[in-house]
């Protein structure tokens, strides 16, 4: 099995430098019940420049399971065009509660895929009509799709694709629960995800975790297990790897799907997670192990992966400081670039390629100050500390960021913070490298 070890430079591991860039807060959140908190997905852009994405927390939902505090949105930021950006909410989460459970689902933490009409489709990691074991009483989670209002001033309507754990054996979700990544499209109109838990052996419940396929039929949607983790190997040894935490799945260049999971990946131990690889043949999908962590000390990557115009795959991870990875999958070579701490640690999200460049762009979720930074490492593997979060008083710029950032046409980008802001509950920000 390919390893992952620390000596191979992903571009010579140098000292790092400061540089002063332009940081701008789009929207500062305010939380429960008029506003989102607790974002931690990525955002995504629709054709016309606006931003959409979604939280783990606030909005209206009043349910049991929300605390207090709401069971989280689905929100858009729009350019005003003198630099100011407009935010509403278009969806809040356990709006529709029967008395037990939040039918409409409960925390978003993957973020959105589009598609041509405008619609916007995601999934929550609890809700939904499965109130399965694995999952307590708050629900397995679903996959919904919101459809834009016919008038401009109307709501938007929420259908949920799929209720998770909808199917049961031993204990365990066959059908997966706690989907947690972002939804991705082929070029068919089907959606690929992850869902952290499955029928796998992993112990405490968690099953190893998914990658499922929804598929339109006939105005419903076919869920589809692609590959079950954990399906390998004994107890809490999981060699083809467990728990694949808000990393989804991404496309490469031959059609095959490739993630990591956060924790397997070794015949010894619990591992510190893979690199995988799913290709199609014959009707199903076969999973090759790319490259594993070591052990839980070295590893854990949870963020997605990109992949370069030749399939070279790139992502991060977040022990022992964490870091930043390349695996060029044809040869087998692996890259590393290891995080100090002052420099940044413990990135979650995963790596931005601008491919005009040579550069790659993240957020850690730590640094000298403790509370984040934005950062790029470029060709010759010279890092730059793009933004410090937490630089402005009260943290006004926000702080934690977890999610991968996007980047517009003009190679500025965008991200979140789970926390900070004007009123504490995070905040969208633009950086213009």
């Amino acid at each position: 099995m390919k390893k992952l070890v620390r000596g191979a430079a992903l571009l010579a591991i140098c000292a790092c430098r400061l540089s002063a860039q332009h940081y701008q807060v789009l929207h500062s959140f305010s939380g429960y019940p008029n506003d989102a908190s607790y974002v931690v997905s990525s955002l995504v852009f629709d054709q016309q420049g606006n931003l959409y994405g979604t939280s783990a927390g606030g909005g209206s939902g009043t349910g049991p399971q929300c605390a207090g505090t709401g069971c989280g949105t689905v929100f858009e930021l729009s350019p005003n065009g003198d630099g100011t950006w407009a935010e509403r909410l278009l969806y809040s989460f356990c709006t529709a509660y029967d008395g037990g459970n939040c039918t409409d689902g409960i925390a978003s933490y993957g973020g959105l895929a589009l598609d041509a009409l405008g619609n916007l489709y995601g999934a929550t990691v609890a809700g939904g009509s499965q109130s399965a074991p694995p999952c307590g009483d708050v629900g397995c989670g679903i996959a919904f799709e919101l459809s834009p209002p016919a008038q401009p001033s109307g709501p938007w309507t929420e259908s949920v694709l799929h209720n998770f754990c909808s199917a049961i054996s031993g204990g365990k979700c066959l059908d997966g629960d706690q989907p947690n990544g972002q939804l991705i499209f082929d070029s068919a109109g089907n959606l690929y995800g992850t869902a952290y838990g499955g029928s796998g052996h992993a112990p405490m419940d968690s099953g190893g975790g998914v990658v499922f396929e929804l598929s339109p039929k006939l105005g419903a949607w076919d869920e589809s297990v692609l590959y079950n983790f954990c399906s390998l190997g004994r107890g809490e040894i999981c060699p083809d790897g467990d728990a694949p935490y808000q990393a989804g799945v991404t496309f490469g260049p031959s059609g095959n799907l490739y993630g990591m999971t956060e924790a397997g990946g070794n015949t010894k131990n619990d591992g510190g997670g893979v690199i995988y690889e799913l290709s199609p043949s014959s009707g199903a999908w076969n999973e090759t192990v790319l490259a594993s962590f070591p052990s839980p000390t070295f590893g854990a990557p949870s963020g997605g992966v990109s992949l370069d115009p030749t399939g070279n795959v790139y992502g991060s991870f977040e022990f022992p400081h964490g870091g930043v990875f390349r695996l060029e999958v044809e040869s087998g070579r692996k890259s590393v670039f290891d995080f100090n701490g002052s420099d940044g640690q413990q990135p979650i999200g995963g790596v931005t390629l601008d491919l005009k460049r040579d550069i790659l762009y993240g957020t850690a979720s730590g640094n000298g100050s403790g509370l984040g930074a934005i950062y790029e490492i470029d060709a010759q593997g010279q890092e730059t500390i793009l933004y410090e979060f937490c630089s402005q008083p009260n943290c006004a710029d926000g702080y934690l960021p977890w999610a991968t950032l996007i980047m517009d046409k003009s190679g500025n980008l965008y991200g979140t913070t789970e926390f900070g802001g004007e009123y504490g509950q995070g905040v969208v920000f633009e950086l213009t490298p």
